[in-house]
């Protein structure tokens, strides 16, 4: 069901994990179904996705697991609409800053009288058979998120976290690492201080803190600082360690 996963992440303290579909691959995709992952967050920002594998990654998920979620590539009105009108559950927003930017994907991701999202009979609504449902429970449905990978949106957690509309402030970590002048080191403490920031930000103000982890020690401290909606790794990630181990053995 639309929606699910946004009504049962900000209703409940529970952690659901999924994985970033960094391959632009719609076999990758839909290997992974089946695995038992929540969602797929499909990366439209360092990925190279056209419109129409956009589509086709969107469209099998359905309404069943994993649910699907795209990482747009700006706070874009286009990039927002494409995405949403595809199909996708909700949407990530990277390297958001402000106040102002923030607000500013909430009014692309929502029709009017809460944003300026304009309307189209695209596969999100079944190509219009099914517009009628579809407007009246977007906005509500449409899951909203935003990234937090650089000091001026620690600077700027609280005014982002108080913004009415957006649900998730997910800490990009080696975007952040790399912005705390930490290079590559995600284990240093300022990092692991930031990302306890947001997950207090997000308890104050009723968000979702979530984060990506790359291996088992990242998922642990993700738990031990309590964010809730985690990507485990990628795709591509897990097609090289499995070659890797492979080889190995």
């Amino acid at each position: 069901m639309r929606g699910a996963l946004k009504r049962r992440l900000l209703g409940s303290r529970e952690t659901s994990y999924g994985t970033w579909i960094a391959s632009s691959s719609l076999v990758c995709a839909d290997a992974l179904r089946g695995a038992g992952l929540d969602w797929f967050m499909i990366d439209t920002e360092h990925a190279q996705v056209n419109p129409e594998t956009l589509a086709a990654l969107v469209a099998p998920a359905g309404e069943a697991a994993p649910v699907p979620l795209v990482r747009v590539g700006n706070v874009d009105l286009y990039l927002i609409k494409q995405a949403l009108d595809a199909g996708a559950h909700g949407i990530l927003v990277p390297l958001v800053n402000t106040e102002a930017q923030a607000r500013a994907v909430v009014a692309y991701a929502k029709y009017p009288p809460d944003g300026v999202r304009g309307i189209a009979a695209a596969p999100a609504s079944r190509y219009g058979r099914e517009l009628a449902g579809y407007l009246r429970s977007a906005n509500a449905e449409t899951l909203v998120g935003i990234q937090i990978e650089t000091r001026e949106a620690l600077d700027n957690l609280e005014a982002l976290a108080a913004v009415e509309g957006i649900d998730l402030l997910f800490v990009g970590p080696q975007d952040l690492t790399l912005n705390l002048g930490l290079v590559d080191d995600r284990k240093h403490p300022r990092l692991r201080e930031a990302m306890r920031q947001v997950v207090a930000a997000c308890e104050k103000h009723g968000k979702i803190p979530g984060t990506l982890v790359i291996d088992a020690a990242e998922k642990r401290a993700a738990a031990e600082l309590g964010f809730r909606f985690v990507s485990l790794a990628s795709d591509v990630r897990f097609l090289l360690n499995g070659a890797k181990a492979f080889l190995e053995s």
